[in-house]
């Protein structure tokens, strides 16, 4: 199987294999440390990310990982339940998207609101940020969200007038971790462009903290790969019965299909290769989670950051994703005094750079002049609920708002999509009804089936209702259509109401 798309490729495939592990390497570790476990619990869902999920997934150049989106949750359960709960959680969680996955529920994850999504990936950004500002003083997190924000202040006015304390030679390390990737970012060469800050943030940590022998906290690897490995103990039920843990497990299982489902979205538009298998890329994960849980790992989603690298870089087939675990699998078991080596320090300051992307206000701008002001309201609503109280119920109060879009239409929900070749190479799309989230499954079925043309024409005079997940869905559709070289226009009758649905997808009119 694996000569199948090896040899052809493996030019390609190989050098940016490298560049999703060095990409991967340090995001894997501060994952782990943000979400309160040790840090080779990250490394092993690396390997199997990379490995396992890689060979079975539905996007091939998908890549999959522990995720900062599940950081905030797993943290909780840690510290709620203790570590031995996350094998029992993850068995279940991946249970329930293998089950979700046969059962041909794919599509219907790419119906959640992208406004809850991105308010959830904020709040979680919020959160990793306001811990690991504690981690960069070597020191723990709080119990809560809230009060890492709150003890903050207290923690680094109190580090004046400077000593000379473990705590500063800390704080300066990961300061030096953040200046490093910032300005590598900024700065470097054309030909070095593949070579990830993040990398280079943690090299330069390393290099600084044992060449100035400071005392500061270091990543504790153990010795051998199997010593990480913790299977659930079968003997006492692993807890499958906990109402707490079930609740934990599915609201795993949501969140991680929901990023994982939307990132295969956006790598779809990075390439013209082959598109995702969305009911493929579910199972796969379920598999990734259930393995995870009997090793006693983290839980994995698809993960954008690493997945946009792997195009970026070149790949071209799963191979490369194969690959990069293949490397972290041989650097674990290969280089562990190496890792041990890296300040916990450098790791927390990679993870504030990442949590603060994730805070995209310009994705809330882009909601209110597109939309108006319901999605930019759902996200930041999503975004303070998920702060202030905790991630499953942030997503609920997100989707109960999202839903408020649709209470005008209640009664006319129905959509009509007709598609139909006009003459060689031209096709129209006909969509009459509303275009609404409850919708999406359908109208993303047929738009994706559409085989390539010269021409296509997108027919709204009898549509009534476009909500903003569904615009979305046409909008990335149009882009990566003409991304193809073809021509692709609105037809909307020039009615007042369907000038507005073309100003909502940001297209001239046919």
């Amino acid at each position: 199987m694996m000569q199948r798309f090896f040899p052809a490729t493996l030019a390609r495939d190989l050098p940016a294999s490298i560049v999703v592990f060095l990409v991967a390497m340090p995001l894997c570790m501060g994952i782990a440390i943000a979400s309160g476990a040790p840090p080779e619990k990250g490394l092993i869902t690396g390997i199997i990310g990379g490995i396992v999920v890689g060979l079975l997934a539905g996007s091939p150049l998908q890549v999959s990982g522990p995720a900062a989106g599940l950081a905030v949750i797993v943290f909780e359960l840690i510290r709620d339940a203790g570590i031995g709960a996350l094998g029992p959680v993850l068995i279940m969680a991946g249970l329930i998207q293998m089950a979700a996955g046969m059962l041909k529920l794919g599509q219907w994850f790419r119906a959640i609101s992208p406004a809850v999504v991105h308010g959830m990936l904020a709040g979680i950004g919020v959160l990793i940020v306001a811990g690991q500002l504690h981690v960069m003083l070597d020191a723990k997190p709080q119990a809560g969200g809230l009060a890492n924000i709150l003890a903050a202040p207290a923690a680094y006015f109190g580090l004046f007038p400077f000593s000379g304390d473990a705590a500063e030679a800390a704080l300066g390390i990961g300061l030096l971790t953040i200046a490093t990737m910032l300005v590598w970012e900024w700065v470097r060469p054309q030909r070095l462009r593949l070579v990830p800050g993040a990398l280079v943030g943690v090299v330069a940590a390393t290099l600084a903290a044992t060449l100035l022998n400071l005392p500061v906290a270091k990543v504790a690897v153990p010795e051998s790969l199997w010593a990480a490995i913790q299977p659930p103990d079968f003997a006492n039920g692993f807890g499958l019965f906990e109402p707490k843990l079930i609740v934990m497990a599915v609201a795993i299982a949501f969140i991680a299909s929901a990023e994982t489902l939307l990132s295969a979205a956006a790598v779809d538009r990075m390439h013209d290769g082959v598109r995702t298998n969305y009911n493929r890329e579910l199972t796969a994960q379920g598999v990734g989670n259930l393995l995870c849980g009997l090793a006693g790992a983290l839980p994995m989603t698809g993960v954008i950051v690493r997945s946009s690298a792997n195009v970026q870089a070149g790949g071209v087939t799963r191979a490369s994703t194969i690959l990069h675990g293949v490397w972290i699998l041989g650097a674990v078991a290969l280089l562990p005094w190496l890792l041990r080596a890296i300040p916990m320090s450098a790791l927390a300051g990679v993870l504030v750079v990442t949590g603060y992307r994730l805070v995209s206000v310009a994705h809330a701008r882009h909601l209110f002049e597109r939309y108006g002001a319901l999605p930019a309201a759902i996200w930041a609503a999503t975004l303070v609920t998920v702060v202030a109280t905790d991630l499953l119920t942030g997503v609920l109060v997100g989707l109960g708002l999202s839903l408020l879009e649709l209470l005008p239409q209640v009664r006319r929900l129905r959509l009509l999509v007709v598609t139909r070749e006009r003459e060689a190479g031209e096709w129209e799309v006909v969509l009459s009804g509303s275009a609404s989230l409850v919708q999406l499954p359908r109208l993303a079925k047929a738009l994706e089936s559409l085989p390539p043309a010269q021409r296509v024409t997108l027919r709204l005079r009898s549509l009534w209702f476009m909500d903003h997940t569904c615009a979305e869905l046409i909008s990335g559709w149009m882009d990566r259509r003409r991304g193809q070289g073809e021509r692709v226009i609105i037809d909307d009758g020039d009615v007042a109401r369907h000038q507005e649905f073309a100003a909502k997808l940001q297209v001239s009119h046919g």
